[in-house]
């Protein structure tokens, strides 16, 4: 095993060498560095289903690969290493699987429009490949907040490319100032962390995984951690976690951090699939599912992921319903869906939210590749009222785009039906067990999958069905086969890929395999969604426990839970197909009249963060730095003002004249005199 892991490092080193090679030689290669990238994350995806089929024989790996922190004269170690397990090597095989479709894809869109700079293009995205990669199978907390933040500089160059344009270099501005605000409160808790449990959360010695000793000191020994403001370890454990939880909430683009992912669909169509599949937005739910045995010490904290989750969902995907740009809905989406990832790792569901990130990650790859198709079709015009007819024109793109649809809508039997289910069941059977916080996110998160299913039927019916609603659309641009390839084989898996986990299929025929769900329930110890299970439900902690619906039972439940979702997103797509199956649609969100302008101006958050930016940040941090000039410097000015007027004074009497000196002290002896007789007199 051994021999083979040692070859693990290398699923991150390659696309780092597809970068080398497209900066330094991009431009004398043939397709600019594209064929390098291609090779680099077809050989990481190879690699990373070895890894994944050797932890399946052999069971996990950790290794240290380098101490950059260390010796005898360092009273602590701080290490680069890998950990392989599970969780890291399934989400390997997702990053890489949508990093080599998306290098396809990018020959089909970048290459044909004759852009320039694209050597830069394929070097950012072997970059940002690698640095996710590495992110994954990081083994401690130091190493992985390295990485965390390498992501989220290239997804600041890949948003921006198209530089020399007035919108890029904004929204990549803004998202790399808005994910480093949630950044700050993660690089806080990492210190927490340290401080708390010393080095061994940073691959210190003898520690074997990281990850997993977090958790365990935790748990096992309240006395060997250090807490803080006379907190007790449960509550400064919580506090810890709701400070990571800052940066998973910026890169995940929950609210209210969620406010750079619709504008980062600036940057190229295949940078946005990345972005919103497989690396930028997903690091942060891996984060929290990485650190599950430590979040689940916290009731608290887990109740704040499923609310704050459950939230976004609902409020994200009140915002898709209105919107006329193809991709705008697919950005608020993906903040919506990462909403329910959250809502089910906060409500106790530790194999949901893994199960949703993963179809969730080929769908939505699927729908940001079928945007890009259209968007080539219609000369790089992404308005849906300019589409219509395209279902004729385009069919590769079609049946594949409602694949994609079709799972994110959560009809049945596709992949987003099943994982979305689970996540709604675990909530509530949580909830149901006594957490009104949970089934208040249940509730929300029920209420999304109408609008989900809504605003995605909307799109699909405005893009292909009905006539052409311009010239455009009557003769679409044609796409290569670089641009059907990744279609078809994401639309496949956008159908199919739920048999991993078919939860309520397996409860009535045990015959029915649940892959994920043994796969991560039976890991390695404290690393396994059984550790994390019993954890969470433990009375000790003020766990969680699971409820039923009355008279119904748990399987009742479970089917209820199915049923519920299922009509409520049939009933979404219903309202949208009825409305919007015409040849010749209406736009049927003009009659919320002034609802409808608060959701197209997406609640004014906007607005509201440059209010707070420049309406009060900037006034508290001027009238700091009049403070600072004025009061402080001014005092310290003054101070120094008057020594050197006293000083320039006093060297007026340095004449070096004898005479004078006699008379000064002649003159001071008798001032002395005269004083002491007047306050003589004084106390007589």
């Amino acid at each position: 095993m051994a021999e083979i892991t040692s070859f693990a490092p290398a699923i991150a080193v390659l696309p780092f060498v597809s970068f080398l090679v497209a900066l330094l030689a991009g431009k004398y290669l043939p397709k600019k560095g594209a064929i390098a990238g291609i090779v680099a994350t077809g050989g990481s995806l190879v690699l990373s289903l070895v890894m994944l089929y050797t932890v399946f024989t052999d069971g996990a790996h950790q290794a240290t690969l380098y101490t950059w922190v260390g010796g005898d004269a360092v009273p602590f170690q701080l290490t680069f290493g890998i950990l392989l397990d599970q969780l890291s090597t399934l989400m390997l095989v997702i990053v890489s699987t949508i990093a080599l479709l998306v290098h396809v894809f990018s020959m089909g869109y970048m290459n044909d429009e004759g852009e320039g700079g694209l050597p830069r293009y394929y070097a950012e995205l072997g970059l940002f490949t690698a640095s996710m990669l590495a992110f994954v199978f990081s083994d401690n907390l130091l190493m992985a907040f390295m990485f965390f933040e390498l992501v989220g500089l290239c997804s600041y160059l890949l948003i921006g490319f198209w530089f020399r344009e007035a919108g890029p270099p904004s929204a990549a501005k803004k998202a790399f100032l808005v994910t480093r605000f949630g950044d700050y409160f993660f690089l806080i808790g990492v210190v927490a962390v340290f401080a708390t449990f010393g080095t061994a959360a940073f691959g210190g010695p003898g520690v074997e995984n990281s990850f997993p000793h977090i958790a365990e000191q935790a748990l096992n020994g309240e006395a060997s951690v250090t807490t803080f403001f006379g907190l007790d370890p449960q509550a400064w454990f919580t506090v810890i976690g709701l400070l990571v939880l800052g940066g998973v909430m910026g890169k995940s683009a929950q609210f209210p951090f969620h406010t750079w992912l619709p504008d980062a669909m600036e940057g190229p169509t295949p940078v946005s699939a990345l972005i919103h599949a497989a690396t930028m937005v997903a690091a942060g739910v891996y984060l929290v599912a990485r650190m599950y045995g430590f979040y689940a010490l916290s009731p608290t904290a887990l109740a704040v992921i499923a609310f704050v989750g459950g939230f976004t969902a609902l409020f994200a995907a009140t915002m898709g319903v209105v919107k006329r740009e193809i991709k705008q809905v697919l950005a608020y989406s993906t903040i919506s869906q990462y909403g329910y990832i959250m809502l089910a790792l906060g409500g106790g569901g530790y194999v949901a939210g893994v199960f949703h990130l993963t179809t969730h990650a080929f769908f939505k790859a699927l729908l940001f590749l079928g945007a890009g198709s259209v968007i080539i079709a219609m000369h790089h015009n992404e308005d849906m009222w300019d589409m219509g007819g395209l279902k004729e024109k385009m069919p590769v793109t079609y049946y594949a785009f409602l694949s994609g649809s079709l799972a994110l809508a959560g009809i049945v039997p596709f992949s987003g039906f099943w994982s979305k289910d689970e996540v709604l069941y675990e909530t509530l059977v949580h909830g149901l067990g006594g957490s009104p916080l949970l089934l208040a996110a249940y509730a929300m998160g029920i209420v999304a999958v109408f609008f989900t299913g809504f605003y995605t039927f909307r799109m699909v019916l405005l893009t292909f069905h009905g006539e052409p609603r311009s010239d455009t659309a009557r003769d679409p641009h044609g796409v290569r086969w670089n641009v059907k390839v990744p279609l078809g084989i994401l639309g496949v898996l956008a159908a199919v890929i739920g048999v991993i986990n078919l939860v309520p299929v397996h409860a009535v025929v045990g015959a029915v395999p649940e892959f994920l769900h043994d796969w991560l329930y039976y890991g390695p110890e404290g690393l396994n969604g059984e550790h994390y299970h019993e954890l969470i439900t433990t009375a000790e902690f003020g766990g969680y426990s699971a409820g039923t619906l009355p008279g119904l039972g748990e399987l009742g439940t479970l089917f209820a839970s199915a049923g519920i979702s299922l009509a409520v997103a049939l009933a979404g797509s219903g309202v949208a197909i009825a409305l919007y199956r015409g040849s010749d649609p209406v736009e049927h969100t003009d009659k919320l009249g002034s609802l409808k302008t608060v959701l197209f101006n997406n609640y004014y958050q906007d607005e509201y963060q440059v209010w707070l930016a420049e309406g009060l940040t900037a006034r508290v941090a001027r009238a700091a730095d009049t403070f600072d000039r004025k009061g402080i410097d001014g005092t310290v000015n003054f101070v120094s003002s008057l020594s050197l007027f006293t000083g320039d004074r006093l060297r007026r009497v340095q004449t070096g004249i004898v005479s004078n000196y006699a008379a000064l002290l002649t003159l001071g002896l008798v001032l002395l005199l005269v004083g002491f007789g007047v306050m003589q007199g004084w106390f007589a």
